[in-house]
C-alpha cells in the first residue's frame, strides 16, 4: 500500500505548513497531494486513495464534515484516517466529527510536533 497523505485546506499558506510540517516523512517514501476545497479532496480520495487525510472542517464547495461522511460511510474507506483540522474547539463540534466518521479530531492552531507524531503512527513509521 502506497503511503500517500492528502493535505486538504481552502487557506494556502495553513496547507503549505502542513506539508512543511510533514516534508521529512518523503525520506519514508510517502507521498504528498493537496485540495483546496472539499470537492476536489474527495475526488483526490477517490482516485489516490490517501492512508491519511488531514481536512479542514470549514471549506469552499463541500465542508470538511461531508468529505468525511463520504469517504468513511458512503465510499466505505475505513482505511483512510481522516484527521479533521478546525478553528471550531465546541463540544458539538466534535460530537459532529464523530458522528460523520472522523478518526481525529484537532483544533486549530496545532501543534506541528502532534501532526508529524500522528502522520507517524497512521503510517506505521
Amino acid at each position: 500500500m502506497t503511503r500517500r497523505v492528502l493535505v486538504a485546506d481552502d487557506e494556502p499558506h495553513i496547507r503549505l505548513l502542513i506539508l512543511q510540517t510533514l516534508e521529512e516523512l518523503e525520506d519514508d517514501g510517502v507521498e504528498f497531494s493537496s485540495a483546496a476545497d472539499g470537492q476536489q479532496a474527495l475526488e483526490l480520495i477517490k482516485t489516490e486513495h490517501p492512508r491519511l487525510v488531514f481536512l479542514d472542517v470549514m471549506m469552499p464547495v463541500m465542508s470538511g464534515f461531508d468529505v468525511c461522511r463520504a469517504v468513511k460511510r458512503e465510499l466505505g474507506f475505513a482505511d483512510v484516517h481522516v484527521v479533521l483540522l478546525t478553528a471550531k474547539g465546541q463540544e458539538v463540534d466534535r460530537q459532529k466529527g464523530a458522528e460523520v466518521g472522523a478518526d481525529v479530531y484537532m483544533t486549530k492552531p496545532f501543534d506541528p510536533d502532534e501532526l508529524l507524531q500522528r502522520a507517524r503512527q497512521v503510517l506505521g513509521l
